[in-house]
Parts: C-alpha cells; sequence; structure tokens
C-alpha cells in the first residue's frame, strides 16, 4: 500500500480543491449538471468508458489489467441541499447559490471517488475484473436516484456483485471508520396531515372550530403511537417537522397543514404506524368538530449491509495505515436511498469519520446550515475505497 498511500499524498490537494469547487457551486437534487459534467470530464482523462442512465449523474467503467470476472461497484451521491448555508470555518468556499448548499457531505463523496477513481486508473494493471463508479444524482429527493439507477438495469448488466458507499460522519475523526452489520439506517417514509376546521375571529373560539387546537392534540398525542403500540424491542420514531397555518394575531384559520416523517426498519410497522396516525387524527379532529386529510408517502427502504461484505471492509481497512474501523453501538434513523442497491446487490454501507475541532465540524449534525467535514476524510476514504478494489 505504501505506493498508494504516496499517490493519495501527491492528489490530496487536487482533491481537495475539486471538493471546493463542488461545494461553492452546489445543484440540488436531479439538478446536478455542472457537477456531473465536470465529474465526467475528469473521467474521461482517466480513461473511464461512461455511461449515462439518469439525465444527470452517470457511471463509469474501468477493466482491470488483471483477469478475473469480480465486477465491483462504488458509489458517491453528488446532489446538494435545498438550504441556505451558514459557518465562518468554510468562508473560503462557502456556496455561492443563494438557498442550496452541500450541509450533508456529498462534495466530500463525490470528491473522494474522483480521487479513487484517479488512483484506480493509475495503478489499472492491478485491478482484478470491473470496477464500476457510481456518481449518483437525487439522494436527497423521493423517489431517490439510487432506486431509479437500479430500476435502469446498468449495473446489472454490468454485472456488478458487490457495492461499497461511505458517508461523511462528523461523530467520529478522520482516520475512522464505522460500520455494523444488518440495519444500519432506517425507512425515510413522510406524511401530509392537514386539519380543517372552522374559521373565525379569535376573540370569539365558540363560533369556530379551531384546526390549531385540534393539531396541538393531534401532534401530542400521536406520540403514544411509539410508546404504546410499537413493541419496545422495535425502533420508531414518528415527527412532526413542520406545521403551516393561520394569517394573524386574531384569526382562527380554516386549516393547517403538517409535515412528518416516520422512521422505522420495516415497512408492515411503517404502514401500520400510518393507520394509526391517520385514524388517531381522525379522531381528534371529529371529537372538535373538524375533519382531516392524510397522505403517506413510501421513502427509501432500510439500509441492511451484507455481513460478508462489511467483514470486507473491516479486512481492508486494518491493512490500511492510519485507519481503523469501529462498530456502531446501534442503527441510526436517518435514511438513505444506498438502500435500493443492497436489495439486490450485497454490499456494505460505512460512515467516513469527517469531525474535528480544527475544520469546526464535530459541532453539528447533518443538515445543519454550518454542517462541515474535515478535509484529511478524503485521505481515509481514497484509501479504503481504493482498497476495497486492489487489496486481495
Amino acid at each position: 500500500m505504501s505506493s498508494i498511500d504516496a499517490l493519495i499524498k501527491e492528489i490530496f490537494p487536487q482533491i481537495c480543491e475539486i471538493r471546493r469547487d463542488i461545494h461553492r457551486n452546489p445543484e440540488v437534487s436531479f439538478k446536478e449538471f455542472r457537477t456531473t459534467e465536470l465529474i465526467i470530464s475528469k473521467l474521461k482523462s482517466l480513461g473511464y468508458d461512461i455511461e449515462r442512465p439518469t439525465e444527470t449523474g452517470c457511471v463509469a467503467v474501468l477493466n482491470g489489467g488483471v483477469t478475473s470476472d469480480r465486477v465491483i461497484a462504488l458509489r458517491a451521491d453528488i446532489d446538494a441541499l435545498p438550504m441556505q448555508e451558514e459557518g465562518e470555518h468554510k468562508k473560503d468556499f462557502l456556496s455561492q447559490i443563494p438557498g442550496v448548499a452541500h450541509c450533508c457531505g456529498h462534495d466530500v463523496h463525490t470528491a473522494n471517488l474522483l480521487g479513487t477513481a484517479h488512483i484506480l486508473a493509475k495503478f489499472r494493471e492491478k485491478v482484478p475484473g470491473r470496477v464500476v463508479l457510481v456518481f449518483q444524482p437525487g439522494e436527497e429527493k423521493l423517489p431517490g436516484g439510487g432506486r431509479l439507477i437500479m430500476e435502469s438495469g446498468v449495473l446489472q448488466k454490468l454485472g456488478v456483485q458487490q457495492i461499497f458507499g461511505m458517508h461523511t460522519y462528523p461523530f467520529a475523526s478522520p482516520g475512522e471508520v464505522m460500520v455494523i452489520k444488518g440495519p444500519m439506517m432506517a425507512r425515510p417514509d413522510e406524511f401530509i396531515l392537514r386539519v380543517f376546521g372552522k374559521g373565525g375571529h379569535a376573540a370569539m373560539p365558540h363560533k369556530a372550530v379551531d384546526p390549531i387546537v385540534i393539531s396541538a392534540q393531534i401532534i401530542t398525542v400521536i406520540q403514544s403511537i411509539i410508546s404504546r403500540s410499537v413493541n419496545p424491542v422495535e425502533s420508531a420514531v414518528v415527527t412532526v417537522g413542520t406545521i403551516r397555518g393561520g394569517s394573524a394575531h386574531n384569526v382562527i384559520p380554516e386549516s393547517v397543514t403538517m409535515l412528518g416523517t416516520v422512521r422505522t426498519f420495516s415497512r408492515d410497522l411503517a404502514l401500520k404506524i400510518s393507520d394509526q396516525i391517520e385514524r388517531v387524527a381522525s379522531g381528534i379532529a371529529e371529537s372538535f368538530g373538524g375533519h382531516i386529510e392524510f397522505e403517506f408517502s413510501e421513502g427509501y427502504p432500510a439500509v441492511i449491509n451484507t455481513s460478508s461484505a462489511v467483514d470486507r471492509v473491516c479486512e481492508v481497512v486494518d491493512k490500511c495505515s492510519d485507519t481503523r474501523v469501529k462498530f456502531l453501538d446501534e442503527p441510526i434513523m436517518a435514511g438513505e436511498d444506498f438502500s435500493y442497491y443492497l436489495q439486490e446487490i450485497p454490499g456494505s454501507f460505512m460512515y467516513l469519520g469527517s469531525g474535528s475541532p480544527d475544520s469546526g465540524s464535530d459541532a453539528f449534525n447533518w443538515h445543519h446550515p454550518c454542517y462541515n467535514a474535515d478535509e484529511r476524510s478524503l485521505l481515509t476514504g481514497m484509501k479504503v475505497m481504493s482498497g476495497l478494489v486492489l487489496e486481495p
């Protein structure tokens, strides 16, 4: 690995600048046109064949110099979030696009896989079989770019046998890789709940049906679904993230709209919780003289790692200098459309330690306006991703 380590150190400044360029110019899900052009330009210069199964993003193919029927895929997501970025610690590369920001680390993922592409191209004669690099659009937005790529059939056509992906992780340091066997990340299902009452003057609530009061009751009561209707050994979360209703201090509105999420590791449990939210909300609203409309949208499946693929990650990390693998204590309730690949292809998702006081990246979670990643995590990420291909 010494020659690979030397190459990683050599290209590290270049990969950091690619990361910062992508960070300055973020693009939301399925609109990653500039990002895609940059990726394809870099890959073509390295000799990769390019497939375009989706409008944005791409799949790159490298046939190695060692005869083998092995086909390994490595994946990075490339989209940004529709949010405004903040943070003095990023002043040299803050987003230049109002209301769009890489506050979840996808810029690091993209740059990391481009760096890995450089390493694999350089050591092509040592690559067994075929390598498939997936630069995936739209991880942050349903139906998910992972789903679209799997439905395109391109990975099946290329004969992919294993797939690996990673995500920055502010709760671990550069040099650390976090894994877990089996369930790793939850289903991120969503709901819209509209509560209808009867508007009126705020001074005469007895002549109105107040949907804000109804909504407050609903939010409180639906939490009991988790504590009283879900087996305590199963993980589940119900969160209302947005409430919209009302226009003035002295007006009782006609309606209130709530947006929320249900997080589980089981589709059956998610649908059970959905039914109970609708039933409970309807009962509360009707008891006050109102009514509801309820919409439930299924999100990504749960991320469930293949045990043998996790073992492979551990094996590779153990051989890498200045890296160590740690096992998560428990799954995380965030969602990821990497799950679509794992439904058909054995593989493992992993977390790349990216938190440090130096970069201000250990204080803010994903999707926070000040989120950042320590760029030294790229040294680990490139080492592990290339090792998954090159290490025997």
